[in-house]
């Protein structure tokens, strides 16, 4: 004979399991409940790519790691440039600007903002209008964005100075709290600014497209697929993205692509 099962307490609810076989039993369907992820490193660890040094090296361990797709990508469209920014609020200004423009736009707007907002900080874009914004060529989203950034570096919520010595998840989560950045614009400022070797903004479009032509894909991947593409250029994964752009463009036959770096 088993044992009788203790009494649930009339103040607590009825563990999900019994809750299920309830409504089951009134032939009632309900969802099953969420599992929480579990907490794996997205970014592998290893030497910033903060020179053309740290760069070439990355790029030779890739050649061995998939000695297929990169060096045929390399064979088309040349080294990859080491197009590194600086780790501070211009850098991160420069990156929400040229979402979705080429780069002859983004550079012309985000030279336009320079010249409006001398020199560009946080506390001069929080007190600017927006006239003064529309005049640089910003759309309204983007000055919601700016905004947003300005006001969470000038009242210290986010640290753009310290995100240098953060793990690279933490960096990135510091990133996405504010409203406007997503994970493109925090995975970018991570490959860029910070030099992160493995940073990987699977959401880019040009970076899809260039790995549907690269690996002869049916179908250009979306962000999960892309991200599946990605492990297998672990822990260089930034590089690899540099040399995906670079590839892009040549294999658009030199159409200019979107202004990531």
């Amino acid at each position: 004979m088993k044992p009788a099962k203790p009494a649930i307490p009339a103040s607590k609810p009825a563990p999900a399991a019994s809750v299920k076989a309830q409504a089951q039993r009134k032939g009632k369907r309900i969802a099953a409940p969420e599992k929480k992820p579990t907490m794996v490193p997205l970014y592998h660890p290893g030497p910033a790519i903060d020179c053309q040094a740290a760069l070439d090296a990355a790029v030779a361990a890739l050649c061995l790691a998939d000695p297929q797709a990169i060096p045929a990508m390399l064979a088309l469209a040349g080294p990859p440039p080491l197009r590194s920014r600086e780790p501070g609020f211009e850098g991160l200004v420069w990156i929400i600007v040229s979402q979705q423009l080429s780069v002859a736009s983004a550079n012309a707007i985000f030279a336009r903002v320079r010249a409006a907002f001398v020199p560009l900080t946080a506390l001069a874009l929080q007190g600017a209008g927006d006239d003064s914004l529309r005049a640089c060529g910003l759309s309204s989203p983007k000055m919601r964005s700016l905004r947003a950034l300005a006001q969470a570096v000038a009242g210290g919520a986010l640290d753009l100075d310290g995100l240098a010595g953060l793990p690279a998840e933490a960096a990135h989560a510091a990133l996405v709290t504010i409203k406007g950045i997503g994970p493109w614009t925090a995975d970018i400022f991570l490959l860029s600014c910070l030099g992160h070797a493995d940073a990987w903004p699977a959401g880019d479009l040009a970076l899809q497209e260039a790995a549907k032509l690269a690996l002869q894909l049916p179908g250009r991947p979306d962000t999960r697929a892309l991200d599946a593409i990605g492990e297998r250029w672990r822990p260089h994964r930034a590089v690899a993205a540099r040399i995906l752009w670079a590839y892009y463009r040549v294999a658009k036959s030199g159409r200019e692509g979107m202004a990531t770096l």
